[in-house]
């Protein structure tokens, strides 16, 4: 079972850098990244039509690459997160964590006894098929899975010295448009207080030896986000990116004159 390539680096909060997928689900995206200098991919299940036959075969396409397969699951219950990492995530992002027994519950689905209380399946995708000492594997499956649980409600916010304080919970990651929503200031994220909630995240994590992660979605949020302490960091969305850069080209093509034809 192959070990997890950043794990030890986000947890001593260096600067890792990957992206979230939440639209194009095809064979080159694992490879498209890892080029790009990717160290991980998020594919998201939450806000998408992504299943679970779709995302086994975008783990496999990690195959082999410098790139580390990840996935938001829609909620943070066992029948989300045990089968994610059978498929063979290496970490999982939870949505919405509200509070510390949230967040054990949470571990438990995500890791074998004695630690957890994860269902027992080897041989399969997340060992890559291969047979193997079972102590080994599970010693090893459970080193290697990175939990990231998102800070992006009041409730999580007001309880996120308990989460990050939880065992096994290893990133604190802000969803900033949710987040915005229910501080009841929706999209203002120049709001002193909007400001002051992501500090507090990054600080709280750092405290208790976790990291702090964000997807920003430009070069403003990226400095933005680095200067409050956030170190696992992604590019997104993968949609807008694409629009983005498709319509700066053909901003270029219809602003420069050409030949006309009548």
């Amino acid at each position: 079972m192959t070990p997890n390539a950043i794990k030890k680096d986000v947890l001593a909060g260096k600067t890792v850098a990957g992206a979230m997928v939440f639209e194009f689900f095809s064979p080159g995206m694992s490879s498209i990244l890892a080029n790009a200098g990717c160290k991980f991919v998020l594919y998201d299940m939450e806000h998408t039509g992504l299943g679970y036959e779709t995302l086994k075969w975008l783990f496999a396409s990690c195959r082999g690459l410098p790139i580390e397969p990840m996935v938001r699951v829609p909620r943070g219950e066992y029948t989300w997160l045990a089968r994610a990492l059978d498929l063979g995530a290496r970490g999982v992002m939870i949505p919405m964590v509200e509070s510390a027994e949230q967040a054990r519950s949470i571990v438990e689905a995500c890791r074998y006894p004695p630690v957890g209380r994860r269902g027992a399946a080897f041989g399969f995708a997340q060992c890559d098929y291969l047979g193997g000492d079972v102590g080994q594997k599970i010693a090893q499956a459970n080193e290697r899975t990175t939990v990231i649980a998102q800070i992006e409600t009041e409730r999580g916010l007001e309880d996120v010295e308990a989460i990050a304080a939880v065992d096994g919970i290893d990133v604190l990651w802000v969803g900033h448009f949710d987040l915005s929503n229910f501080m009841g200031i929706p999209g203002q994220f120049q709001d002193p207080r909007f400001d002051a909630a992501m500090r507090r995240v990054a600080e709280v994590a750092r405290r208790h030896g976790k990291a702090a992660g964000f997807m920003a979605t430009d070069p403003a949020w990226i400095d933005r986000a680095r200067d409050m302490g956030f170190t696992m960091l992604a590019a997104g969305t993968d949609s807008g990116l694409l629009q983005q850069a498709f319509a700066g080209l053909v901003e270029q093509i219809n602003g420069r004159p050409g030949d006309r034809h009548v």
